[in-house]
């Protein structure tokens, strides 16, 4: 029998026709739409806690450098199993592991969503992060199996849109939902999205594993070329990258009750290099088919890229969980005044990624890093300006602008970077290890800035609540414009590129 054409077996992967035909082909269209809400999701649930978190803190009793394990939780596990969930979609199929992981998001939304304890909700979340590492991967996939290339870049533009509109809107629809019902409903929010999703995967989606000599293509972090590869997973690595990780950030939170020379504080730093080290050791020497190959940091454009975006990472996260809790705690927002405070932010992302996408092949890549990691300089310098009787117009509406047009002009030019002089099969793997470090720098970045704020706080609390609460957020915000110099150096590192990202 002869092989089919790549047409044909697109038409079979679009939902369509399994390979046995049994089942009516289900229009493009529909396989987009559920790919594209299963990504705002995961993307979504990032962002929407945010808005939230005062409302959580006081309810479930966190304490100041505890409350970030609301966001962090989910991040890091977010980013220790992204490349893995990448993997896992190649090696056993779209299908499979976009409703695994859809399944374990909805149940950990709802057990967060019922939380009574801390404890309860930050491990919800970190649930929350393994399900949405599984998932994002895998509807990247059932775009890339479902649609031949004509049709794909049009339908990979969609894809992202959405993405960025769920990181976008997760701040409005967090002030909402909490103003309206509770904070409990950012969670329970995902439950009949995941359900309805859940049933449609099961009912159009056919498996694509291994199917044709395209499986495997490197079209989704972790892919591997060629066909039928063995199934093989790096779940040590992942594990140990994640452990060695929250060991870590748990080390620098723990600071608050336990100063840095303290027993638990180093046992807790001897713990996060040990794993990290035997995290390096897998990588390197044990896995058959590591989670990141080092190699791929040879190439300085994606070193730099990476350095730069960690760096991005750890002072971005922090301006939408200090700006929630400076507007709620200090100036008496409600938390629906607080999300629609950040929507003009929100515009400002999408003017930079326009202007950045623009500009990108006349002026290169190193000229946007430079003046996307100043103008976040300049914004963070403005914003840890504010005090308590400062106004929104005063002293949050412009530097918040101009930090998140920041944010926009630099996204095209990183993934331009990352994967500038990368293989065509270690494409997507190269996009992923960018996401990745963008979610770890975030993570540490958190960790570090919201221990700082708290020790800043501390200090000022003579001065009363509202006083000591804006200069501890002020203190995180100076900090962060220093970390987006230190981005701005790294920056110059990275190689002259005046091309598309492709």
């Amino acid at each position: 029998m002869p092989e089919p054409t790549e047409q044909e077996v697109t038409a079979r992967q679009a939902g369509g026709a399994g390979g046995d035909g049994r089942r009516a082909r289900v229009p493009e269209g529909l396989i987009l739409a559920l790919a594209c809400v299963a990504q705002f999701m995961v993307v979504l649930d990032v962002s929407i806690v945010n808005v939230a978190l005062p409302s959580i803190g006081r309810e479930l009793h966190y304490s100041a450098t505890g409350l970030q394990w609301v966001v962090n939780a989910y991040v890091l596990t977010f980013a220790g199993f992204l490349l893995l969930g990448g993997r896992a979609a190649d090696l056993f199929g779209r299908r499979r592991v976009f409703v695994a992981g859809i399944g374990l998001f909805t149940l950990a939304s709802l057990a967060g969503g019922v939380a009574q304890t801390a404890g309860w909700l930050t491990t919800a979340r970190a649930v929350q992060g393994i399900g949405g590492a599984l998932l994002s991967p895998a509807t990247l996939t059932i775009i890339v199996t479902t649609f031949p290339p004509d049709r794909r870049a049009r339908a990979l533009g969609i894809w992202s849109a959405v993405a960025g509109a769920g990181g976008a809107a997760g701040a409005i629809l967090g002030g909402i939902l909490t103003s309206a019902l509770s904070w409990r409903w950012v969670l329970f929010v995902n439950i009949p999205i995941g359900v309805i999703a859940a049933i449609a995967a099961l009912a159009w989606l056919t498996e694509t594993a291994h199917s044709g000599p395209d499986a495997g293509s490197g079209a989704v972090p972790g892919a591997v070329p060629g066909a039928a590869p063995a199934r093989r997973l790096d779940v040590a690595g992942a594990v140990t990258v994640t452990a060695g990780l929250g060991a870590l950030i748990y080390a620098i939170v723990s600071t608050e009750s336990h100063p840095w020379g303290s027993a638990q504080t180093v046992a807790l730093l001897v713990v996060a290099a040990i794993l990290l080290a035997v995290f390096a050791v897998i990588e390197l020497r044990l896995a058959r088919v590591p989670l990141v190959p080092l190699d791929l940091f040879h190439s300085r454009s994606v070193s730099g890229a990476n350095a730069v975006m960690f760096l991005v990472g750890a002072a971005f996260f922090s301006m939408w969980y200090f700006l929630s809790l400076y507007l709620q705690n200090v100036l008496g927002y409600s938390a629906l005044r607080a999300g629609m405070a950040f929507l003009p932010m929100t515009i400002m992302i999408i003017v930079g990624a326009q202007a950045s996408s623009r500009l990108l092949p006349r002026v290169g890549v190193r000229p946007l890093l430079m003046t996307g990691t100043l103008l976040a300089v300049v914004g963070f310098a403005w914003m840890s300006r504010i005090d308590p009787h400062a106004s929104y117009w005063g002293r949050v509406f412009g530097p918040g602008c101009i930090i998140a047009l920041a944010l926009g002009v630099l996204f095209t030019p990183l993934a331009a970077a990352a994967t500038a002089g990368v293989p065509a099969h270690q494409a997507g793997l190269a996009s992923g290890v960018l996401n990745t470090s963008r979610q770890v720098g975030g993570s540490l970045g958190l960790a570090i800035l919201a221990t700082v704020a708290t020790d800043r706080t501390a200090a000022l609390v003579g001065l009363g609540q509202r006083a000591a609460l804006s200069g501890g957020y002020a203190r995180a915000f100076g900090l962060a414009a220093v970390v987006c110099l230190l981005a701005f150096a790294a920056s110059l590192a990275v190689p002259p590129i005046r091309r598309r990202p492709a």
